[in-house]
């Protein structure tokens, strides 16, 4: 079954914010310690987050 507009565009969305996350990755050693501290948290706190999300897909999937 060929996938739709929405579905590709929601997969190009998750490779956009895998870009971002090896962004973020890279950058880390850069950090001081209490720079990474700070992005540490300032991840935690970000709503939605990447974990609420696949719970939510999971979710979905598992009602179909």
């Amino acid at each position: 079954m060929p996938l739709s507009g929405e579905a590709i565009r929601a997969m190009n969305y998750v490779d956009d914010i895998s870009v971002t996350l090896r962004r973020i990755l890279a950058t880390l050693p850069a950090l001081t310690p209490e720079e990474r501290d700070r992005v540490v948290a300032h991840v935690r706190q970000a709503d939605p987050s990447y974990s609420s999300v696949l719970q939510a897909l999971e979710a979905e999937v598992e009602k179909a």
